[in-house]
């Protein structure tokens, strides 16, 4: 649906926060310097409970795929509950919705997918504050009045949570159904006197294991989930492999490489990525792109635009990117789509600070199920069913 400037304009209180992505030493780098990684994975291994479906503090909450583009969920806000249809983004520490106070054109009445808008009026556990939200998108962008109410998510209540109240929204790809964003990112990224969603679902106790999870269907329209609380395992092969966070604010972790037939052809010193359901592509520094086109087909060399010929699917081979030295492969099926004949590679993040950065949107994430774990700051990924 969107891809969050990974310059990471924030603004609150009507001041502009610039959060840079300095680089440092991840936690792959350092600790085999000190040949102790192996006893930190062993340390951290964090097995997952087998029976978290039974627990009543853990939901599989489904998720409907709009086109391969955006997944979207409801949830409720406020008391009586209002209901809305957003984004369980975890590239955004940020939570918000349309509003009443929202007089944009993406906003309005008659507006073919005018979006449920949110009446503090109408709620009775409603509290307002003096701070605004400013949030840049690569898709658009949002201004916001910050309150605080009770968000739901099924069985789930957070109380008292931070969300923002959009009253400027300029959305880009007009066609989807979006009411906001339900951000699932850390607490550090998210401002002065907001509070992340998930460490809410921690400090008031509403799930009994500090993770979420994805599952994310392919080219079906339901299916799909996300999961708070535990795991279901049934939606995944095998057992999941754990990769800590390198840098705690997105879910940011170290890839080794990325490779194609056996050559490298990004990622070629190691490099970070972030792990986005809020994206739906693949994104990396524009050259290194360029270079996977090239090994996707000759003719793509140097081009900008993301067509490729038709028949390239049936011709190409698997992207493959290693992570914590396990690879997992991309098949042309999956990065190249097939009704319109374009790569769902593009570039961009050259513009971060640091180290070379990736983001691995829902392309990648159709293929592997992956689960958040926030109190031991890891990622887990396995094959999806």
């Amino acid at each position: 649906m969107k891809w969050l400037v990974l310059l990471g304009l924030v603004a609150l209180s009507e001041c502009v926060v610039i959060i840079p992505l300095t680089k440092k030493k991840t936690v792959q780098h350092t600790l085999p310097e000190k040949n102790v990684l192996k006893n930190f994975l062993e340390k951290h291994a964090y097995r997952l409970s087998q029976n978290s479906t039974n627990d009543p503090k853990f939901i599989s909450h489904p998720l409907k795929n709009f086109d391969d583009f955006t997944y979207l969920g409801k949830i409720t806000i406020g008391t009586p509950p209002q209901e809305f249809r957003v984004v369980f983004d975890t590239s955004s520490p940020n939570t918000w919705v349309a509003s009443a106070y929202c007089d944009s054109p993406s906003c309005g009445k008659y507006h073919p997918t005018a979006l449920f808008r949110f009446n503090p009026n109408a709620s009775n556990t409603f509290h307002p504050s003096n701070q605004s939200l400013n949030i840049f998108y690569r898709f658009g962008w949002m201004k916001a009045v910050i309150g605080y109410d009770t968000i739901r998510i099924e069985n789930l209540v957070i109380m008292n949570q931070t969300f923002g109240l959009s009253k400027v929204y300029n959305r880009h790809v007009e066609s989807q159904p979006v009411d906001g964003i339900l951000g699932l990112g850390y607490s550090k990224l998210a401002g002065k006197g907001s509070t992340s969603i998930v460490d809410n679902l921690k400090k008031q106790r509403v799930v009994s294991e500090p993770v979420f999870a994805f599952y994310l269907s392919t080219q079906k329209e339901n299916g799909s989930m996300v999961m708070f609380g535990g795991v279901d395992h049934s939606y995944h092969k095998g057992e999941l492999n754990w990769i800590p966070v390198s840098q705690a604010g997105f879910w940011q972790i170290a890839m080794d490489r990325i490779s194609m037939n056996g050559t490298v052809i990004g990622c070629s010193c190691g490099c970070q990525a972030l792990v986005d359901t809020g994206t739906a592509m693949l994104f990396g520094p524009s050259n290194a792109v360029a270079k996977i086109r090239s090994f996707i087909h000759p003719r793509l060399s140097g081009k900008p635009e993301m067509q490729v010929p038709c028949d390239v699917i049936s011709k190409s081979s698997p992207v493959i990117f290693t992570i914590n030295g396990i690879d997992y492969p991309v098949p042309p099926q999956a990065y190249i789509q097939k009704s319109l004949c374009f790569s769902s590679f593009e570039g961009g993040t050259e513009g971060f600070k640091g180290p070379e950065t990736w983001v691995l949107g829902d392309i990648f994430l159709r293929l592997y199920f992956s689960v958040f774990d926030w109190k031991n700051n890891k990622v887990g990924l396995a094959p999806a069913v």
